[in-house]
């Protein structure tokens, strides 16, 4: 049975038959398209851009001449150099008649937080406005024992959340010094599946669909914040799931080379009938990156263009969609924030930007 209200007794924990039907809504393989965007001049930070749909939406995001930073690993373990993908980008771009614009990578490891801070600090030091942050690196999990970051935390539950928070609350004043400011973090209909028990993020069970539930809450909660706060009303934050992607992302790390290969072919299976490729799932960050209906909906950031209808939402591929209901709950997202703030010590680190405890 799906549980997922232990602690947080106020809400009515939706039926197991509802959670399975949303899960199964993720898994429409049908091929869309969207329309293209002008990102001339814009800068575009995304992590994990050397792979799967982050490196889809890097190539997308170069024909459409935005300047990009990619956050990547060193050395990748399964994934393309980033020096690789940096080319072929800039040979995109080129293509598509962009000649001027910068694409580069820098190194960052989500799985620890002194690597996460320095990349943020670095990126601060430009003093240029961002407005596209995709926060995309992640994790499907793992197989075995559970396993921990050098900084003590179990590591799905830092590298696809807590990382993740603590890399937008670092770049959030670079954000809201542009105009049409987006974040964009890659959730998953794995909500559906996730327990909101903040008693377990220290061990490995249900992390990654835990997590994914966590990060939707947070996000709303974030949104609602910065939509009372004046230097941060126009900024707006998308949850998004690609999709049920065949990528590098499934490749679990394991001790068990027999478990690894019984899951290889359980999820090929899957994939033959529902899955999409990298390129398809990457449309979920495009999407929310660039359409009018995914941004904020202040009257004076129209500029002619359709009004928006605010941030805060959760998009299964391109489709607006109902999440879990503890991302709706003032109890649980004012649960969620604190235990992040005092996970990552925000408070103290002064990046809680004004916007409370």
């Amino acid at each position: 049975m799906i549980t997922t209200q232990k602690a947080t007794p106020g809400i009515h924990a939706p039926s197991l038959l509802w959670c399975t039907w949303q899960l199964l809504r993720g898994m429409n393989p049908r091929h869309l398209t969207i329309p293209d965007a002008d990102l001339r001049g814009k800068w575009v930070l995304l992590t994990g851009g050397n792979s799967g749909i982050g490196r889809e939406a890097s190539l997308q995001f170069a024909k459409w001449g935005a300047n990009i930073i990619l956050g990547c690993r060193q050395p990748p373990p399964h994934e393309m150099h980033p020096d690789v993908a940096v080319e072929e980008y800039k040979a995109a771009a080129l293509a598509a008649g962009h000649e001027g614009t910068v694409i580069q990578w820098w190194e960052v490891d989500m799985g620890s937080l002194e690597s996460v801070e320095a990349f943020a600090k670095r990126w601060l030091a430009k003093e240029c406005a961002l407005d596209i942050l995709a926060n995309n690196a992640g994790l499907g999990g793992y197989v075995g024992d559970t396993k921990h970051t050098i900084d003590g935390f179990e590591l799905v539950h830092q590298v696809n959340f807590l990382s993740h928070v603590y890399l937008t609350m670092w770049l959030l004043p670079s954000l809201s010094k542009a105009r049409q400011p987006r974040i964009i973090c890659t959730t998953s209909n794995m909500q559906y599946l996730g327990t909101f028990d903040l008693t377990n993020t220290t061990r490995g069970k249900g992390a990654y669909p835990n997590n994914k539930l966590y990060f939707q809450t947070w996000l709303t909660e974030l949104q609602d914040r910065m939509s009372k706060h004046a230097s941060c009303e126009h900024v707006v934050i998308q949850g998004v799931h690609p999709g049920f992607v065949a990528s590098n992302i499934w490749n679990l790390p394991s001790n068990n080379v027999k478990w690894s290969e019984r899951i290889a072919g359980r999820l090929s299976l899957l994939f033959g009938w529902f899955g999409i490729d990298p390129q398809q799932g990457s449309l979920s960050i495009t999407h929310a990156a660039t359409a009018a209906e995914a941004g904020s909906n202040l009257p004076e950031l129209l500029d002619g263009m359709k009004l928006g209808r605010g941030g805060g939402r959760f998009f299964n591929r391109i489709w607006d969609e109902v999440p879990m209901p503890q991302t709706k709950d003032p109890e649980c997202r004012q649960m969620i924030w604190d235990l992040v703030s005092r996970e990552l010590k925000l408070e103290e680190k002064g990046l809680l930007n004004d916007l409370g405890t």
